[in-house]
């Protein structure tokens, strides 16, 4: 028996292996030439609730070669569309449009499924509830008045009628006010208004529960139910007995601890089912008002798609998983004590895929499989059907064979094409996919079009595509310049699509490439040509630049490109565009800036472009002052005067005004400003500009302003002051002259379009009463304009809109004056909803170990539902091919590659070789991303290994020493073996003779003989796959040093011990000159000293008190600057010069030394005498200053 199953499994792999190499073509001229079965390329949602009010439309569309035929089921049996007026099915497609206008909808109500047929099989579509949206009525019922003790909690139940689909409930008041909802006051979710406690102005006669039917658009109100709260000692028994109240306590608005109002008891329950949201509920009473949290038993709440609603009374998880089951905790908390309650979540699955079956397609007698891998909770039940029809009931065929969700088809034959269906169901929802089989005999077709130029730069790879077509697969060969056969091997690899690569082009490789396409069917040839160019490259860089502000600064850019290629030069100035300024000018191999200003400093970068590659180098430029030179005093001017308004008329006025003085640089212009006393008091606004040699400016005016204007004059200098403000000048009020700005229309939300605009300024306004006429209408449907009025507001939200449908739009400002002028028609789009489809016919396709591409057919634009964004490639390593790394790759992330726009293809990067991926597509709109691709796996060829993990010297001797080394962290393929070289390096670390050594995989040490003595030897140790070697290890190790001493002449300057040596005879010499150096310093009498002052010698002259040295008894040689000294030329130094202690780099405070030698106190700056210190012979000896005077 476990033999049977091996070879069962080893069917499979080899099964799965083979027909998982023929994918169907993407290029629409080969499809147009091959025949297909049917397949549904649209269809309506499982579910459909429609408006009685509109047709009910059900899509059905399929593509086939020959197109298909169409015909519907309606509850299990035949729907003859033919004998039903009502019912039309749109030409060449298997869409039913229903006219229901006079029927009754209730009619057409039923499960719907579609059938697509042609010659060569049949597909199905999913089973389609077609159902009515219901609005009923409110059940008439009795509201009684409700009275309640203050600080009590209070219910109003809402209770609305059952619709389809369900309503959206809200409570408002008489006035069509929404009721404020709050910590207190909330909303349940089904509908019911829950006071926590209630408040004395909660009274009220108008709590109205509305409920809105989405579909129809209509809303239906409950009676207004009236509430009173009054304190106990208000009522006397007879009220109390008349209302039946039961909820007072003894003691009014007496605080409470909380307690749960919904759900009851101290456990419920909750079903969700797995991509659903789950939404729990607790609402508390109690005084005050009680705070809520919650927790999960047993672990955290996932953080990326939690979120609580209703102030922390709802929690909200999104797309719900099997770990998303549990206990979760609901606590309400105030000052009084705490309350928990327990919802216990169940998580079940509808079926969902793990693997659709996917279409093949076989050559004669070939062997295909199809699979069907579902998950779900329960586990789904699969049925296979052929055709529409249950695989059980299908007529026998021997060469079919399945196996739960395996089908096995082996030796097909032509005409035994057809289309599978895989039904996936438990009790809370199913799944069907159409697979096609498709048997052809075709012979080679190549894709890649004819002729085609590559171009590549030397030392980068090439690849010349080759993508063909046939049943049987075509054999793909190669042939350089029409004659020399091109095989695999070093530095050509033909990849399994057909590819050929170059790993590292060089000239030698240019040429013309042909690739020919066999099968037993025939044979086709196609040639292209590479053109390998030289590599773009800077000769001569911009160098680095002072310049003085004023001078001009040249930056050279000298390139040497490929003669065949266009190059570009483009300047950048801190990685930004250049400045707009004709002080810049750009030649073919310099950039020159004239007249340089403070501003130009900054980082400059020539970058070289060809089509094909680029250069780039940088240089920065420092700009330094200029020598200064006198010059004359130049000023800001004076302030205008003597401002007058004349030549006065309804929108326009003539200012005059005297200069003042321009302080020796002419005026350049006039700025005239104006203050809006009416609308902006205090704002000074820019009006006009006049040149400096006028002094007049005729100003259009602005209906309903209160002007006031001054004047500023401007020079070389700067601004003058502002003149004094001219008298005030008004306006009348007329009908505005503009229409608000920046009108946009966007739905922020499925169902509603808003619609804003920028508002009008006072000064705009033209006149009191300012209002907005806003219009819309759906763009290309035959509908009248729909307005509103607005005020004091600049945006308006409309509702019931389609889903991004497109609007026209229109903003009018109008005042208590008249309207403005015509408004412009703009475009706007209603709300987006996330995309229902994913990308179909994903194919990928493997360049190298390293880099694959992506192709899918893009999904159909009323599946967007929104601005079409991109598309997510998700791609994930599973795990290595190696026999080693036969399991999944726990560490493995997510990867993802987003495409923008209508892209049909991309590149993945960063694979690791030969590794299994895996990879799903999701369509991407301004609202979010949609339902993912059918997963997609491939496999990435082998590469070059890692580096060695380690590379260790073992046990070396005189002449010879062993390696030992590990493999590779990385294999990244099938190792074949280790490549050593090692040389010996000598004193001045040139490199000696390379040797090389060869091993194969299952060796990891070596012991390497006949190796010279004392030497110091380089090894590097490479791994090596059928793609080549890849990085080294590198060691250095020296062989033992012979105990004779050797007969050559050795340099003792370079010997340690005579290094060491010399540096023990420095430092003594060192501490003998500071000791000789402190003796010296010391002050007081000595023997010396004693007999100077007993002769009294005229010649002896005393201490100097200015440097501190002796007379006859200092050498000349002391005043000799040592080696590195600042001395100045006089001989003489200064105290504040060369006393350079640590005291002096200190921040204050006097420094000095303990007895140990250590630092006490803190640095100070530069030292000063105070006053009650003695003068400086009196002064402790100090290391410091020993060394100072050394220095």
């Amino acid at each position: 028996m476990d033999f049977q199953l091996s070879i069962g499994a080893l069917l499979m792999t080899l099964l799965s292996h083979m027909t998982s190499a023929l994918e169907v073509p993407l290029d629409p001229k080969v499809l147009e030439g091959l025949p297909q079965p049917p397949t549904i390329t649209l269809q309506s949602p499982k579910d459909y609730i429609f408006d009685p009010r509109e047709n009910i439309v059900i899509h059905c569309e399929a593509k086939g070669k020959p197109h298909p035929s169409f015909s519907w089921t309606r509850n299990g049996t035949h729907f003859d569309v033919e004998k039903d007026s009502k019912v039309l099915m749109k030409p060449g497609s298997g869409t039913l449009v229903i006219d229901i206008s006079g029927e009754k909808a209730e009619a057409y109500e039923g499960t719907y499924q579609c059938t697509a047929h042609n010659d060569h099989g049949t597909a199905v579509s999913n089973n389609i509830v077609i159902r009515q949206s219901r609005s009923p009525l409110w059940s008439k019922e009795r509201i009684e008045a409700i009275t309640v003790q203050l600080g009590i909690s209070l219910v109003l139940q809402c209770r609305p009628p059952a619709g389809l689909p369900p309503p959206v409930i809200f409570w408002m008041d008489n006035n069509f006010q929404k009721l404020p909802l709050d910590k207190r006051v909330s909303q349940a979710l089904n509908g019911d208004l829950y006071f926590s406690n209630v408040l004395a102005e909660d009274t009220r006669n108008d709590y109205i529960c509305y409920a809105r039917f989405p579909h129809t658009q209509t809303i239906q109100q409950k009676q207004p139910i009236s509430v009173t709260v009054q304190e106990i000692d208000t009522m006397n028994e007879t009220v109390a007995a008349l209302y039946n109240v039961t909820t007072f306590s003894a003691n009014p608005a007496r605080e409470q601890r909380p307690g749960f109002l919904t759900p009851l008891g101290a456990t419920s329950t909750k079903l969700v089912l797995r991509g659903e949201t789950l939404e729990l509920e607790c609402i508390a009473e109690g005084l005050p008002t009680p705070d809520m949290s919650w927790q999960k038993d047993g672990g955290e709440l996932p953080t990326s798609r939690v979120s609580f609603l209703n102030y922390k009374k709802t929690l909200k998880i999104s797309d719900v998983g099997e770990a998303d089951a549990g206990d979760y905790t609901c606590t309400a908390t105030n000052r009084l004590g705490t309350a928990d309650h327990i919802i216990k979540v169940t998580v079940k699955a509808a079926p969902f895929w793990i693997s659709a079956p996917r279409n093949l397609i076989l050559a004669p007698n070939e062997t295909g499989i199809l699979t069907c891998r579902v998950s779900g909770d329960p586990k789904p039940e699969i049925r296979w059907f052929v055709n529409g029809i249950l695989l059980e009931n299908a007529p026998e065929d021997h060469t079919r064979k399945v196996e739960d969700d395996t089908v096995i088809l082996s030796n097909v034959q032509s005409g035994s094409s057809a289309v599978y269906q895989c039904n996936a169901s438990n009790e809370f929802g199913y799944l069907i996919a159409n697979a096609f089989v498709n048997v052809l005999a075709q012979p080679p077709r190549v894709l890649t079009p004819p002729n085609q130029v590559y171009q590549v730069i030397t030392n980068s790879p090439a690849l010349l595509d080759c993508a063909t077509f046939g049943s049987p697969i075509p054999t793909i060969t190669w042939f350089k310049d029409g004659k020399t056969s091109v095989k695999s091997g070093d530095p050509y690899v033909i990849h399994e699509n057909g590819t050929l690569e170059i790993n590292v082009a060089q000239s030698q490789n240019s040429g013309k490439y042909t690739c020919i396409a066999t099968n037993n069917l025939g044979i086709k040839e196609n040639h292209v040509f590479l053109e390998v160019k030289e590599p773009t490259r800077i000769l001569k860089q911009p160098e680095y630049k002072v310049v003085q502000r004023g001078m001009s600064a040249v930056f050279e850019c000298k390139v040497k490109h490929d003669p065949s290629l266009v190059p570009t030069m483009t300047w950048l100035k801190n990685n930004g565009e250049l400045p707009d300024d004709e002080r810049f000018e750009v030649d073919t191999d310099s950039l020159v800036i004239k007249d340089v200003m403070d501003e130009d400093e900054g980082t400059y970068t020539c970058i070289m472009n060809t089509s094909l590659d680029q250069d780039s180098a940088s240089a920065m430029l420092t700009v330094v002052e200029a020598t200064p030179t006198p010059a004359i005093v130049y000023e800001k001017p004076d302030p205008a005067t003597d401002l007058e308004l004349t030549d006065q008329t309804e929108r326009s006025v003539q200012l005059t005004w005297i200069p003042g003085d321009e302080h020796n640089s002419p005026t350049q212009k006039f700025l005239i400003q104006y203050e809006d006393l009416l609308h902006q008091p205090g704002v000074w606004v820019n009006m006009t500009e006049v040149p400096g040699t006028s002094t007049t400016a005729h100003l259009n005016l602005s209906p309903f302003i209160y002007y006031s204007f001054r004047v500023l004059a401007k020079n070389q200098v700067g601004y003058s002051q502002p003149s004094q403000a001219s008298r005030q000048y008004r306006t009348n009020p007329a009908a505005p002259d503009d229409n608000p700005s920046d009108v946009h229309g966007e739905g922020t939300e499925p169902g509603n379009l808003v619609i804003s605009w920028r508002s009008l300024t006072g000064f705009q306004s033209n006149g009191p009463g300012l209002e907005y006429k806003v219009l819309w209408r759906q763009k290309d449907v035959d509908q009248e304009w729909s307005s509103t009025t607005v005020a004091n507001v600049t945006q308006v939200v409309v509702t019931g809109t389609p889903i991004f449908a497109p609007y026209e739009i229109k903003v009018q400002s109008l005042n208590d004056y008249g309207s403005g002028p015509e408004a412009e028609v703009i475009i706007g789009y209603s709300g987006e909803d996330l995309p229902t489809s994913a990308p179909d016919g994903v194919l990928v396709m493997v360049h190298n170990s390293t880099l694959a591409e992506v192709h899918w057919e893009p999904v159909s634009a009323h599946s967007i539902r929104g601005k079409l964004k991109g598309y997510k490639v998700y791609y994930r390593r599973e795990r290595g091919l190696h026999k080693t790394e036969e399991e999944a790759d726990q560490e493995s992330q997510d990867q993802v590659v987003t495409f923008s726009g209508n892209n049909t293809e991309g590149s993945l990067p960063g694979l690791q070789p030969y590794s299994l991926y895996n990879l799903f597509i999701r369509v991407l709109n301004s609202k979010g991303e949609g339902p993912p691709s059918p997963d997609k796996q491939f496999e990435t060829p082998e590469g070059v290994p890692g580096p060695p993990s380690f590379l260790n010297v073992l046990n070396p001797s005189l002449d010879s020493l062993t390696l030992e080394w590990g493999p590779p962290l990385n294999n990244n393929g099938r190792l074949i073996g280790y490549s050593l070289k090692y040389q010996p390096v000598n004193n001045t670390v040139e490199m000696g003779p390379v040797k090389m050594m060869e091993f194969p995989v299952n060796e990891t040490t070596v012991t390497l003989d006949n190796l010279n003595s004392s030497v110091l030897y380089k090894f590097d140790l490479s791994a090596k796959t059928i793609k080549g070697a890849g990085a080294s290890t590198t060691r250095e190790a020296s062989t033992v040093m012979e105990t004779t001493v050797p007969s050559r002449h050795v340099d003792i300057a370079t010997q340690g011990w005579f290094i060491g040596l010399m540096c023990a005879i420095a430092l003594l010499i060192l501490v003998l000159l500071i000791v000789c150096f402190i003796k010296r310093n010391k002050g007081g009498k000595y023997p010396v000293k004693e007999k100077e002052e007993a002769h009294q010698d005229p010649e002896i002259q005393p201490m100097k008190e200015d440097d501190g040295t002796f007379g006859e008894y200092s050498d000349t040689e002391d005043h000799k600057p040592l080696k590195g000294s600042r001395t100045p030329s006089n001989g003489t130094v200064r105290r504040d010069e060369s006393d350079d202690s640590l005291v002096d780099y200190g921040e204050g405070g006097d420094g000095q030394f303990n007895e140990d030698g250590s630092f006490i106190g803190q640095y100070s700056g530069k030292k000063e005498k105070d006053t009650h210190e003695g003068n400086e012979s009196s002064e402790a000896p100090s290391p410091v200053n020993a060394m100072n005077s050394f220095v």
